[in-house]
């Protein structure tokens, strides 16, 4: 299984594949889409009936990770993640207002203790995960850094690690977290009663016109190296537009739910059998330091939350190590401070981004050997 970048999965043709246009025109191709999410449609509305966390995310997940598995040939829509990211950006940044940008910086501090927190703990997971896979000091590492996959199997390839088990094992981190942690929250946490955003009403001119413009936005950020400006770039003209005053309005539940389709129909269809054959090794060791981040994540939010008063269901999602669309949907689905799980994720891809190559410096130097060219 390889999880690809935002940008490959944008550029790839049906299924997650390289294509060109010509693809999409073919009939075989339209009915493998229909499929796909006719399949994950009639999953989320059965998860809805077991009561499954996020059920339009969880549920496509679950059934097409299992398909995929067995050989399923699924189709995407082009950009269909891109976009559900863009509909969660906008909704989630519609909630920031002056009062809780103050309580952001009041974070700050929090904020910064949370993100070296994540280093320290993903840093342990690659010592873990070195014995157990079998494999180098590059290799462990960016495998269980807590940034995104394409950065870190990028990154890994240019100073001589495997990138394809670094995909892997982000791949199964993320999946791992998104199948995890929602139930963890809804067990042993809390629903909270954050409103989805100061609204007016769901007028569906403004409703239009404020995803176009967090699109516009995520296209200006997107040469940038600012992360996931898929999500961050909406969330910020959704935090312009309600700062400023300029109008207000909700984005409505049907678009959030078809936002969690698509999330979860591109996550399940991520999974290769071919790949997880081929690295039986790579995959347990994924898995296990998977458990041993979301149990570092769990203890490390009962300190947040002694330390800064928030929920601990927030702290939780905050320092979860997965992608960070996954946890804000999770935060927002669950009225939860989806905003303050926002803050933490987007300054800890940012650090883990510009940092990293020094956390692996200190890595090869506790380690007591070298990796690969010299830095």
């Amino acid at each position: 299984m390889v999880v690809a970048s935002n940008k490959a999965a944008s550029e790839a043709g049906p299924g997650g594949r390289s294509g060109t246009g010509s693809r999409f025109r073919q009939p075989r191709w339209w009915k493998r889409l229909a499929l796909t999410y006719g399949i994950a449609t009639v999953s989320g509305v059965a998860a809805t009936f077991v009561h499954m966390p996020l059920p339009f995310m969880l549920g496509p997940f679950f059934v097409l990770a299992a398909l995929s598995v067995f050989g399923f040939e699924s189709a995407l829509v082009p950009m269909g993640r891109e976009l559900g990211q863009v509909a969660i950006g906008v909704a989630v940044g519609m909630r920031f207002t002056p009062a809780v940008l103050s309580t952001m910086v009041g974070l700050l501090p929090a904020m910064i203790a949370g993100t070296l927190y994540v280093i320290v703990f993903t840093m342990v997971a690659a010592f873990l995960f070195k014995p157990l896979a079998k494999v180098d000091n590059v290799t462990a590492f960016f495998a269980t850094a807590a940034g995104g996959v394409a950065d870190m199997a990028t990154v890994a390839k240019e100073y001589g690690g495997a990138a394809g088990s670094v995909a892997v094992v982000h791949a199964l981190r993320v999946s791992g977290v998104v199948a995890i942690v929602p139930f963890l929250v809804v067990v042993f946490g809390e629903q909270g009663n954050a409103p989805d955003a100061v609204s007016a009403g769901s007028n569906w001119l403004l409703v239009i016109l404020s995803l176009a413009l967090g699109y516009l936005m995520a296209r200006l950020l997107k040469p940038t190296p600012l992360p996931n400006p898929w999500l961050v770039g909406p969330i910020l003209m959704g935090i312009i537009i309600g700062v400023l005053g300029l109008y207000s309005v909700s984005i409505p539940s049907g678009i959030i739910i078809v936002a969690q389709i698509m999330l979860g129909t591109w996550l399940g269809c991520q999974f290769r059998r071919e790949l997880l054959a081929a690295l039986p090794r790579v995959t347990f060791a994924a898995v296990f330091v998977s458990i041993f981040m979301i149990g570092c994540a769990a203890l490390g939010a009962l300190v947040l939350t002694a330390t800064t008063g928030l929920p601990y269901t927030t702290s939780f999602l905050s320092l979860a190590p997965a992608a960070v669309t996954e946890m804000v949907l999770t935060a927002q689905v669950m009225h939860l401070e989806a905003e303050v799980v926002t803050a933490f994720h987007v300054l800890r891809i940012a650090v883990v981004s510009s940092t990293v190559l020094l956390v692996f410096r200190i890595y090869l130097k506790l380690k007591g050997g070298s990796g690969g060219p010299s830095l």
